[in-house]
């Protein structure tokens, strides 16, 4: 498409650059990016893409915004809160380039409208921070034959590749089996520094731009992983696994399945998997509890800076990390009722495992931690 007047104004400093040019500029003009999250990562690379020019760019999320999000998702604003992340990258993107159309899904990416939404789009950036949300956009996009750029972020670090089964090789590739429910707790439970999804998401960025351009040579085959508290930035080299499961020659994977059950986040549905030792206990279950003056104890495993945005009365806390060195602490409630409980029910379920392998008996886990509770009991407490 040749280039309005405005256009040349607004992407002059694209236009002067030998490597890249009217062409290049173009080619982004008339290309279009589905974006899978608009969080941490999702944000910075909304706001850069719709500058650079991308024709077309859908928004997937289906959150809302609140407080503890504007450390680092830099679409949305205070008077945001509240209201949808989708709609609110929108206004944003807008501001700055009304030219982009910008299509919503206020919805989650799952199994039964993956492959329709991401047929539409020429490649998809994928901003979020679960594994099941991985591998499905992995598979769907293999499935597609779309590049799939990666990105994560995790406290101080951060990881970025571009994922192009054509010409290299795919998340499964990298990692064939997913981790252990809770092992790798998400940013909510371990923390982000605020800058660190700007730098990640800029790197994807420029490889997206390169992908639809033609110019340069994008990370297929590539991983890189970067340091913020030491600078330091590392590159490893990729190998196609020629036995993948989705991108091999002869893949035995060929349709979407069920992400959750794969990533072991769905217990009784014909698994071998032996239960946990401890139950669930859900907050109106709890908050009956506490009417009803049942004597229990409430461990609070959180870190000691969480107390001070909220906390539930009548709790006993001691930190995660310190749990296996305070157990006798706990002795006079062997045999009696505990309920653990942290920010979403992660560190909880460790906690309670722990005290179940030393000899605690009545325990529970109180699903959805303070955070549901807040929700579902006391909306006078702060999310965080």
């Amino acid at each position: 498409m040749a280039l309005t007047t405005e256009q040349y104004q607004r992407y002059a400093r694209h236009l002067t650059l030998p490597e890249f040019g009217e062409a290049a500029q173009e080619k982004l003009l008339g290309s279009s990016i589905l974006l899978i999250g608009a969080g941490g990562l999702g944000s910075p690379l909304a706001l850069y893409l719709s500058a650079a020019g991308i024709g077309r760019l859908g928004i997937m999320d289906f959150d809302v915004v609140d407080m503890s999000n504007l450390q680092r998702q830099v679409i949305h604003r205070m008077q945001d809160i509240g209201v949808s992340k989708a709609k609110s990258a929108k206004r944003a993107i807008n501001d700055i380039n009304p030219d982009v159309t910008v299509e919503l899904y206020e919805e989650g990416i799952a199994s039964h409208n993956a492959l329709e939404i991401i047929s539409k789009y020429d490649l998809v950036i994928d901003g979020t921070d679960n594994f099941p949300t991985r591998y499905l956009v992995n598979d769907a996009c293999v499935m597609l034959g779309k590049i799939n750029i990666y990105g994560s972020i995790y406290r101080f670090e951060g990881q970025a590749t571009v994922f192009d089964a054509k010409n290299g090789p795919c998340y499964r590739c990298l990692y064939p089996e997913p981790p252990e429910p809770g092992m790798v707790p998400s940013c909510a439970e371990g923390g982000v520094l605020g800058v660190l999804p700007g730098t990640i998401a800029m790197i994807q960025a420029t490889e997206a731009i390169k992908c639809l351009t033609g110019v340069g040579e994008p990370l297929v085959g590539r991983f890189m992983r970067y340091d913020a508290l030491t600078m330091d930035i590392r590159e490893l080299k990729l190998r196609k696994d020629p036995e993948c499961p989705v991108c091999s020659a002869n893949p035995t994977i060929t349709e979407l399945i069920d992400y959750e059950q794969f990533c072991g986040l769905k217990r009784g549905e014909g698994e071998a998997e032996e239960a946990p030792a401890f139950e669930r206990m859900s907050v109106s279950e709890y908050a009956d509890l506490r009417d009803a003056g049942t004597e229990h104890l409430l461990l609070d495993v959180r870190e000691d800076f969480e107390l001070n945005i909220c906390q539930i009365d009548g709790h006993v806390h001691i930190p995660l990390g310190q749990v296996p060195n305070r157990l006798d602490e706990l002795n006079e409630w062997k045999g009696k009722t505990i309920i653990c409980q942290c920010k979403s029910g992660q560190r909880s379920q460790k906690a309670a495992a722990t005290l179940h392998k030393h000899g605690f008996t009545n325990i529970f886990n109180l699903e959805g931690g303070i955070l549901a509770w807040g929700e579902e009991i006391d909306p006078s407490l702060s999310g965080y």
